[in-house]
């Protein structure tokens, strides 16, 4: 993913994106990635609630701390940021001007929030038709708690996820755990693209749009993947067991002599390779570890006698011995350490883009580094245009756009309108 003028597999689409914090700006960002002419409403003199979330904060060119927050950059670069304020009557008819010419519309306000302003899914459909509307919300458009706000550590604890992730309530540490980034959020803006990209297949062949409800609640129980398969068919509620899985053993961590490494053998021939390069090939042949099933049944027994092995050489010499024979391991990176790997490198996943916007130049920020999005196509991939936005960096050129003069845009921003 390089700075390039190619046209993305999506450049034909125009997003109006109302939505902020993570998962509506995420879903956007991945249709910006894609080509697609994303523009971010912002409120005045604020911004997205992203802005200022920090620390850690961007570096300026002598390495000093500024007052932009790096959370917004990671999930709003490619997009057209403009401030309006919807509030006002005047910002209401600038967005439904916007909406007019916008194929996808995505928000993120509470159950109701934009009905007030005429800017909701009905008022908008009677002006374009063909508008998707992707609406995010915590808990989804009806039931007992569609109105409640919803936030992904609260959803990450309502859904169970946090009851299996940590350490076990009997061993040092355990207790609920949140994951480490918000799953939640996060997985709720691919749904969004997903459900988004197949409303346009569908109105490639109705010429219709539509409303789509997704709901952080419907995510999160939906992300719980083989643990609620598990749950709902046998009727076992799953607990937290640390690193070690509910159905494969030996799948784990294992300490080393100069720290640790993760083993991941999902069948029986892996494990069978993993006993002839340690040296133990009566592992192999014991009878209570002849299958995946029978090891994960004795793992009492099996892991701490592999964990007593393991020990004996260093993480590196593990993965060298165990690589050479298709066991699947690796190391357990920090995120530094994960940034400097050779195969991260090589896909080049680590992006740096320049900043030319006057708003950023206050405060000195030359560049804005992140991570490349994952998504390959061959023949449209995904481009790198523009880095995340200074607040209203592009207001002047929008409203341009929608066909007015400088005397009205004057107009606009001094009744606080943009």
């Amino acid at each position: 993913m390089t700075e390039t003028k190619q046209l993305g597999a999506l450049s034909h689409l125009k997003v109006l994106d109302l939505s902020r914090v993570l998962a509506g700006p995420w879903c956007t960002q991945m249709l910006a990635d894609l080509g697609a002419d994303v523009i971010k409403v912002e409120r005045p003199g604020a911004g997205d609630d992203t802005r200022h979330w920090g620390p850690p904060f961007l570096k300026d060119a002598e390495g000093n701390d500024t007052d932009q927050a790096t959370y917004f950059t990671s999930c709003n670069r490619n997009k057209r940021s403009i401030t309006i304020d919807m509030a006002k009557p005047e910002g209401q008819a600038l967005i439904r001007q916007m909406a007019l010419r916008s194929d996808i519309l995505v928000e993120n306000f509470k159950v109701g929030g934009l009905a007030s302003y005429g800017l909701d899914y009905a008022n908008l459909k009677e002006i374009n038709p063909r508008l998707i509307y992707c609406s995010i919300t915590g808990f989804g458009q009806d039931g007992p708690y569609a109105e409640r706000a919803g936030y992904d550590l609260m959803i990450q604890a309502m859904t169970g996820m946090m009851s299996i992730t940590g350490r076990p309530d009997d061993v040092p540490g355990g207790g609920p755990q949140r994951v480490g980034v918000a799953l939640t959020d996060l997985f709720t803006g691919v749904y969004a693209t997903s459900a988004i990209l197949a409303a346009l297949e569908v109105r490639n062949r109705t010429g219709a749009g539509q409303l789509i409800d997704m709901a952080l609640l419907d995510v999160g129980m939906a992300i719980l993947a083989n643990q609620a398969a598990g749950f709902v068919n046998t009727g076992n509620v799953p607990h937290r067991q640390g690193n070690s899985h509910p159905s494969l053993a030996p799948y784990q961590d294992f300490p080393t002599e100069d720290g640790a490494m993760l083993l991941a053998i999902g069948n029986d021939g892996q494990f069978a390779r993993f006993c002839e390069a340690a040296g133990r090939p009566e592992w192999a042949a014991d009878p209570r570890f002849g299958s995946n099933t029978l090891r994960v049944r004795h793992r009492e027994v099996l892991i701490p006698a592999m964990q007593a092995h393991t020990r004996t050489q260093t993480t590196a010499q593990w993965i060298a011995l165990l690589e050479k024979k298709a066991v699947p391991c690796g190391p357990i990176n920090d995120i530094g350490q994960a940034f400097d790997d050779e195969q991260v490198k090589a896909r080049g996943l680590h992006i740096k883009q320049a900043v030319a916007s006057d708003l950023y130049e206050r405060t000195a920020i030359e560049s804005i580094a992140g991570v490349a999005s994952p998504l390959r196509l061959t023949a449209t991939p995904p481009v790198l245009i523009r880095p995340p936005p200074g607040l209203g960096e592009h207001t002047d050129e929008v409203l341009a756009e929608l066909g007015l003069g400088a005397s009205e845009m004057a107009a606009l921003r001094a009744t606080g309108v943009v």
